[in-house]
């Protein structure tokens, strides 16, 4: 549940009530929703009651969330959630474009991959340092040497880097260089990894699971709230099913929902979500007209040469044609939502 407060609260009696909610063996989640202070009350709320609550005089209202995922919900925050880094923001008006290798390779190509996207009018640098791979046999990644290649390029090029982590012990050393973590599709229940990155103070990319239903991947999400950490943006990368065609199958419903359902960020990966680098224009557009506030791309100056995920790769003179077409997407996206 969580309490609406009045608006004449006072930053001490604000403090007063989470100082009780905390002594009660509670989490108490403040936000600004609008005009609206809210605070949400984390954990098992068998030792608070409403009675207890109401003792406080800036208490204005009590409301229990009906959602499992609570605290991700549009129940409790009614006003799309804005995450802000150095100056850029996440769920915005702003097209967001995260955009790089599969893997990072050495340190000129991951400099001459971020010259690219900067001049694209990216502001996010994608690469991996540790790979999770199908293949024990496959590419593994740079590890630690990948990620200060990948800090160069986005100090050089001015650009924000988004790297994956797979393992709790990692997130000390990939926080030392990262401006958003990732979670991998293979790692979206992985409840211990989840609730590490709770307690972390930077923003949470978030795949959903091969095979995850919504309510599974808001509840992951819900996971990293829960332990403190509200900077998290959803991404869809297609899910599996019974067809094959394609790598996996790209949820376009899941965009339009998910928007319908939270108020976090939501972008689009569609280069993991198809695998076919013909398709990751299509799709990608068609999921931002659907809602998406950002897309994901894997870009490589010689994606035949990749080490990792070619086949899904778009080259930098691809990629250049995807930035102008979003842009225009973008365009027509804010005329048909002003009608």
């Amino acid at each position: 549940m969580y309490v609406v407060l009045k608006e004449s609260s006072t930053c001490e009696e604000i403090l007063a009530l989470k100082e009780f909610i905390h002594n009660s063996g509670h989490g108490a989640l403040e936000i600004l929703d609008g005009s609206v202070k809210k605070i949400g009350i984390m954990g098992k709320n068998g030792n608070l009651s409403k009675e207890m609550l109401k003792e406080f005089s800036i208490v204005k209202e009590i409301i229990k969330i009906g959602k499992p995922f609570k605290f991700v919900s549009r129940e409790f925050k009614k006003e799309d959630t804005i995450i802000e880094i150095k100056g850029r923001k996440i769920g915005a008006t702003d097209l967001v474009l995260m955009a790089g290798p599969c893997s990072i390779e050495n340190r000129d190509m991951i400099m001459e991959i971020a010259k690219v996207v900067k001049e694209n009018g990216g502001e996010y640098l994608r690469g991996g340092a540790f790979k999770p791979r199908t293949s024990p046999y496959d590419f593994q990644g740079l590890g630690e040497e990948g990620l200060k290649f990948m800090r160069e390029a986005c100090d050089t090029y001015d650009l924000l880097m988004v790297t994956e982590v797979m393992d709790t012990r990692d997130i000390e050393l990939i926080g030392k260089y990262t401006d958003i973590f990732q979670v991998g599709a293979r790692n979206m229940q992985n409840f211990s990894l989840l609730k590490e990155l709770g307690k972390t103070n930077k923003p949470v990319l978030l795949k959903r699971g091969l095979s995850a239903t919504i309510r599974e991947f808001l509840m992951a999400a819900e996971y990293i709230v829960a332990f403190g950490n509200q900077q998290i943006i959803l991404c869809e990368r297609g899910i599996r099913t019974f067809e094959i065609a394609t790598r996996n199958t790209v949820d376009i419903n899941a965009i339009a929902l998910l928007k319908e359902k939270s108020h976090l960020p939501i972008i689009i990966d569609a280069s993991h979500g198809t695998g076919k680098k013909s398709l990751v224009e299509p799709v990608t557009l068609g999921c931002i007209l659907a809602g998406a506030d950002g897309a994901m791309v894997e870009i490589h100056e010689n994606p035949s040469c990749a080490l990792s995920d070619g086949e899904q790769s778009l080259n930098f003179a691809e990629f250049e044609i995807l930035c102008k077409k979003l842009k225009k997407t973008l365009e027509f996206k804010e005329i048909i939502r002003c009608l």
